[in-house]
């Protein structure tokens, strides 16, 4: 029984404790209680998993600062760094040809990921509602495309016929929107409560209303999580700017970094410094993976807290 106010609670009632922040929730009355060899064998699995994704970071990361004296000691890639010098960072990021390009990317990251967000939603929202003109046909439409596509040479004819090629519309909209994406939002959209949404038109609210000030507030969760698969796709994406593109002044940071990586061109005067020994190819090569690789590593984190709600709402439901 519950303890009234002001009464010393019976000796003998059973008090459940409440799980707190970092505690492990409930476990339910039919499962048994762990043994201490599961819980090393999950922690020993555990740890041999991070440390099989940590250490190539790791590596990449410390080659990235060390100078050429120690990458020749080394004969490659450095496990044990000897002293930090962020050389390469520096001339990478001084100015030249991959700050441009990391501009580009970031520029075409932004506004891309605005554009497909802005598409998927309204989209989504408008499958959504049952009472929409032709959302059937404009469904089943969507769905087609996943399973057919019309081709790489179809779709490079149709951005020239377009005049898109050598402009930064071409890094955008061939890629925009995901149809996957769209029936994500679509699934998470519909199972927002219908009372809701009458009693917002009984309000006399419009649709625009409903979809800014109580659908998309309630979606946060899923928009956080798609805009991070977006702007991920974005970012990492070097395709169609290599058959798009012809200018190198255009070009993102993952065309230059393949581009160092490969070898197959450096800037001007990163190759001065590295022929006259100032500088390792390697170390620069690593630095520009990093460059690659920590927009992604800095926002993921903040969106990991909305990957359960998000995906698995939107995925299963509906």
């Amino acid at each position: 029984m519950t303890a009234v106010l002001g009464t010393r609670p019976d000796p003998g009632e059973t008090r459940v404790k409440k799980p707190g922040r970092w505690s492990a929730p409930p476990r339910p009355v039919w499962e048994e209680e762990p043994s201490p060899a599961g819980q090393a064998g999950k922690g020993l699995a555990l740890g041999l998993a991070c440390l099989t994704i940590l250490f190539p970071l790791w590596i990449v990361i410390v080659t990235s600062l060390q100078t050429k004296q120690t990458i020749d000691e080394a004969g490659g890639l450095v496990v044990i760094p000897k002293g930090i010098t962020f050389v390469a960072y520096q001339e990478l990021l001084g100015g030249g040809e991959v700050q441009r390009a990391a501009l580009v990317s970031v520029g075409v990251t932004v506004v891309g990921t605005l554009f497909s967000m802005a598409v998927s939603v309204l989209c989504a929202y408008g499958l959504s509602r049952s009472g929409s003109l032709g959302h059937r046909w404009i469904l089943m439409t969507l769905l087609a495309t996943m399973f057919f596509g019309a081709g790489l040479i179809p779709t490079y004819l149709l951005v020239q016929a377009l005049g898109l090629t050598d402009t930064y519309l071409a890094l955008i909209l061939p890629s925009a929107v995901s149809v996957f994406n769209v029936l994500v939002l679509r699934a998470f959209f519909m199972n927002i409560s219908q009372e809701l949404v009458d009693s917002a038109r009984i309000d006399g609210a419009g649709e625009w209303r409903i979809l800014f000030r109580i659908v998309m507030p309630l979606s946060r969760a899923v928009i956080a999580v798609i805009s991070l698969f977006y702007a991920v796709g974005y970012w990492s994406a070097w395709f169609n700017a290599s058959i798009y593109l012809t200018d190198q002044d255009m070009m993102p940071l993952q065309n230059v970094m393949i581009q160092l990586v490969q070898k197959q061109e450096r800037p001007v005067g990163l190759s001065a410094q590295i022929n006259t020994g100032q500088l390792s190819p390697l170390a620069i090569q690593m630095a520009v993976m990093v460059l690659a690789l920590l927009p992604v590593a800095v926002l993921s984190p903040f969106v990991q807290k909305h990957f359960k709600k998000g995906m698995l709402t939107g995925a299963v439901k509906g």
